[in-house]
């Protein structure tokens, strides 16, 4: 396996980039809430439609006073990429522990700052420990915009997440690099759909047929699907006509700053048959 740096390129061996501490974790795992800027967390529900249930919360960054991802990530270089990272994970368990959350629970990592996974995700587990929150209840998914620089390199991080027994997503799939290339190297248990084809997908007989084989590939393979960025009922009752049960988007719920959401608090569009 090639070690990485923080940014993601090769190390030049095994330890140089971050020594592993006395506790066998790497230093900067260690210390990796150690930033020089704060942030909070808000969660949106990733809903089944079949079961009118709440699957999972994704944790979404905010500043402290709830101002959007920008405001925070703004403040990510390379010489911090590793320890924001690190820190995302524990906070959001954190707070997610502190609110009660009984459902799973999506962390967006970057994998391009992972160097040693089987080291990098240590504070991860110690964070799930000391707050009480079950690892199978833990779902990676790579971030957002997240250009993977090396896939083998994200199916080496990924299946060291499965074989601890966290779950793993992709996300933006069919975005170009979350594609069926990446798919055939690895099978996580969650894809979740691009939001671009979700868009007006109820008018659209080209989505409509991407996203319906893309849904057979995954059954076949054993992956679910989740459809992000639902906005109308319209999408939804195409996407259900799909095989889709898991959605995510601003028809059910926005996500709620240092909050979650409950099953009964959300929008359920009607007609549905399960």
């Amino acid at each position: 396996m090639t070690q990485r740096d923080t940014c993601g390129n090769p190390a030049p061996d095994q330890y140089a980039c971050h020594p592993a501490s006395e506790h066998g974790a790497c230093a900067s795992c260690a210390s990796g809430e150690r930033l020089g800027f704060r942030f909070s967390y808000a969660y949106q529900p990733i809903v089944d439609i079949h079961t009118r249930d709440v699957y999972a919360h994704e944790a979404l960054v905010r500043g402290v006073a709830g101002e959007p991802a920008p405001s925070v990530l703004a403040n990510v270089t390379d010489d911090n990429r590793f320890r924001f990272d690190q820190a995302c994970r524990i906070k959001a368990i954190k707070t997610a522990a502190k609110l009660g959350m009984q459902s799973r629970l999506s962390i967006n990592f970057l994998p391009n700052a992972i160097y040693r996974p089987e080291l990098c995700i240590r504070s991860t587990l110690e964070a799930a420990r000391a707050h009480g929150f079950p690892i199978e209840r833990i779902i990676f998914e790579t971030v957002e915009g997240e250009r993977i620089s090396d896939a083998k390199w994200l199916t080496e991080v990924f299946r060291e997440y499965q074989r601890i027994g966290f779950l793993t997503a992709i996300d933006d799939f069919g975005a170009g690099f979350a594609g069926l290339n990446l798919l055939a190297d690895f099978q996580p248990d969650l894809i979740k759909l691009d939001m671009e084809l979700i868009r007006g997908i109820d008018q659209s007989r080209s989505r409509q047929a991407i996203v319906r084989g893309t849904v057979g590939i995954c059954r076949e393979l054993g992956i679910e699907v989740i459809a992000e960025g639902v906005e109308t009922p319209d999408e939804c009752s195409a996407l259900h006509d799909q095989g889709i049960r898991l959605m995510q988007g601003y028809l059910f719920s926005k996500p709620l700053f240092e909050s979650y959401s409950q099953a009964n608090s959300l929008t359920w569009p009607t007609g549905l048959a399960g």
